[in-house]
């Protein structure tokens, strides 16, 4: 997936968003290595104290943690993830029906939307 990194905001937070999201969503699982900095950054095409900044404030937040010699793995705290994981599900859901409130919509006609679309979308997957 390309890191789409945009100008408007701080590069580095952007990387921490990024590393954060693809552990949240169990692309790096509990324990795992992370490439190195190195190879992250050339992957990100940004430059590598960039990246190191970002992996050492996903380091002083608990996410990951390094090994002297061995590099940097993340973290074997399952339930730090998940609560990490419900926290911007929370978000986004927040921000959802902030948007609808926008639009005109109640919450109530955001939830009937809702509940219309993954019906919708049930319906595909059992063709």
């Amino acid at each position: 997936m390309p890191w789409n990194l945009d100008n408007d905001r701080p590069i580095y937070l952007q990387l921490m968003e990024r590393i954060q999201h693809d552990i949240i969503s169990g692309v790096y699982q509990p324990g795992d290595k992370l490439p190195s900095v190195r190879d992250l950054a050339v992957d990100a095409a940004v430059n590598p104290n960039t990246m190191q900044k970002a992996l050492s404030e996903l380091e002083r937040c608990g996410l990951v943690y390094s090994q002297r010699t061995s590099g940097r793995f993340i973290t074997d705290d399952a339930s730090m993830i998940c609560g990490m994981r419900k926290e911007l599900a929370q978000e986004h859901i927040t921000l959802l029906f902030k948007q609808m409130r926008q639009l005109g919509f109640s919450d109530e006609e955001t939830l009937e939307m809702m509940k219309q679309s993954l019906k919708g979308e049930n319906n595909e997957t059992d063709s």
